[in-house]
């Protein structure tokens, strides 16, 4: 039987009060995965031949808050000592219609585990580290393999989302190349995205996008004729790729926030375009805005726009990440796909990481309280006043403003 190493979030106060009132139960899925791989566990999943009810009832008993989360479906959320515990009954399909699956609860460990859609998906283990592999998926994490349980057109069909899903694993857990069997089911099935809800094709989107080896795996997307059916204008992967080496030289992350902005780099289309592909993934209206502000911005900035143009550009835009996010995407359009921060680029960043550090000291009260009239001429004289400010580079204070303005309404 193969063991791993005890880890400090087995044998956390959390964890060991769970399992205990749990008494039988393991830990499963991406978390002992990730232990295997030597990487940061983030969620704790565990599974449990216990129904519902009882996990509810064995909780409180112990005194642990349990949450019904998914209880049709046999989750329930454990909160203990700051942590949150993911807690699922075993399962077994009895019907899946490709986005939605009908489970009957069991207490055969095998069953569950095949139900599951990749091998590295399927490894539990309990509190010791024994670990239970029944598909081989150490052997296929340790090769940098993403292999389906079983044929993969099968679990597929199952479930449509899957697709997507071994594309994200491939660009985090693969090596290349990918699984022939694998690319050929997702070339035969991607005409069935389109039936796929956005909130799920946006989850899935979004977390490919956080990867560095993101413009890889859309290459790999668009080589399998998945993007045509998910989204056709996301074509740009060479400026992608671009952007990604820029955000790693500057430091600028983390990954899971840049999504928006690496899909920007990715769309080869104009503000319709990009409206379309807000809606396909059912982007929150924040993340809207800021798709069209990056695809279709009022203002574009680039590399060798003169300093005064970059003020009252920074000054329109009224976003320094905006700002700075619109620099780094005309850099990475670039034929030459910089591999680093390109000269051109750096006073400008400066400058927004000023503008973003540093409150403009005068408002628009200011100008009414100096008889300026309400309506578009003070937000003129206003924004006018802040560009002088910016040229100055953000160092004069409230009282050399108002004294400029003074000047100019003199």
């Amino acid at each position: 039987m193969i063991r791993i190493a005890p880890q400090p979030w087995m044998t956390a106060e959390p964890s060991r009060r769970v399992l205990a009132a749990l008494g039988s139960a393991r830990f499963i899925g991406g978390c002992v995965r990730d232990a295997v791989a030597g990487r940061t566990v983030a969620d704790i999943d565990i599974a449990t031949p216990l129904v519902p009810d009882a996990v509810m009832a064995r909780l409180q008993a112990a005194g642990i808050r349990a949450v019904p989360t998914g209880i049709a479906h046999g989750t329930v959320t454990a909160m203990v000592g700051g942590a949150t515990l993911e807690i699922t009954t075993l399962r077994r399909d009895l019907a899946c219609d490709g986005r939605h699956a009908q489970v009957i609860f069991t207490e055969d460990w095998q069953a569950d585990a095949a139900r599951r859609d990749l091998t590295i998906n399927a490894l539990s283990c309990t509190a010791d580290g024994t670990l239970y592999d029944p598909f081989d998926g150490v052997a296929d994490l340790t090769a940098g393999r993403v292999r389906f349980i079983g044929r993969a057109e099968d679990r597929i069909r199952e479930d449509v989302l899957r697709l997507l899903r071994f594309f994200r694993f491939q660009g985090r857990y693969g090596r290349w190349p990918p699984d022939a069997e694998a690319l050929a089911a997702c070339r035969a099935l991607a005409p069935r995205l389109p039936g796929l809800s956005g909130e799920r094709i946006r989850a899935e989107v979004c977390r490919i996008l956080a990867h560095d080896r993101c413009a890889d795996v859309w290459d790999l997307m668009i080589t399998n004729a998945v993007v045509p059916h998910l989204l056709p204008a996301a074509t740009q992967t060479h400026r992608l790729a671009a952007l990604v080496r820029l955000d790693a030289a500057l430091g600028v992350g983390p990954a899971e926030d840049r999504a928006v902005v690496r899909l920007a780099a990715l769309l080869a289309t104009d503000r319709a375009g990009a409206e379309a592909a807000a809606r396909r993934l059912r982007l929150s209206r924040v993340e809207h805005d800021r798709l069209l502000g990056l695809v279709a911005p009022l203002v574009a900035p680039r590399p060798g726009t003169p300093p005064a143009d970059l003020c009252r550009a920074l000054v329109t835009l009224r976003c320094p990440a905006r700002f700075r996010d619109l620099m780094l995407l005309a850099a990475a359009a670039t034929p030459e796909a910089p591999e680093s921060v390109p000269d051109a680029l750096r006073p400008a960043l400066a400058m927004a990481a000023r503008r973003a550090a540093t409150p403009f000291p005068v408002s628009g009260h200011d100008l009414l309280m100096r008889g300026v009239p309400a309506g578009p001429g003070l937000g003129r004289c206003l924004g006018d006043l802040e560009v002088w400010w910016a040229e100055h580079n953000f160092e004069p204070g409230r009282e050399p403003c108002l004294a400029e303005l003074e000047r100019r309404l003199s």
